[in-house]
């Protein structure tokens, strides 16, 4: 699976922004979709997931109530709506997707990245 990521971009506190990750090369609606960040100096941690059908999701807690993931199965796409940005948000973002059953929250256990997007929050 190749995937695509986009959307990223510098974004004042308290706006939002949408990421999206176009996916090909396989059957998408068969792989479980996740957005993981990474900020300087920090680990790689999960932001959202979503299981491959899109009924279930997985939500970090610092985020919860503020981002929405969604995937559009028809478009071979993910989304990561996020609103009311604080600085703490700020990152590289990635999507990834695994062929694990279920929702894994753990970077390991996804098997394609894509190549990352920068969102910056500004204060």
């Amino acid at each position: 699976v190749q995937l695509q990521a986009s959307g990223g971009g510098l974004v004042q506190a308290g706006g939002s922004l949408r990421l999206s990750c176009a996916a090909s090369g396989r059957t998408f609606s068969n792989y479980g979709m996740g957005w993981f960040r990474q900020a300087p100096g920090k680990e790689r941690e999960i932001v959202a997931a979503i299981s491959r059908s899109g009924r279930s999701t997985y939500y970090a807690d610092s985020v919860k109530g503020r981002f929405t993931i969604s995937r559009d199965n028809a478009k071979n796409t993910v989304y990561l709506q996020m609103s009311s940005l604080k600085p703490e948000d700020t990152a590289v973002y990635y999507c990834s997707a695994t062929a694990q059953l279920g929702i894994p929250t753990t970077a390991t256990r996804y098997e394609y990245w894509g190549q990352g997007t920068l969102v910056t929050v500004s204060s």
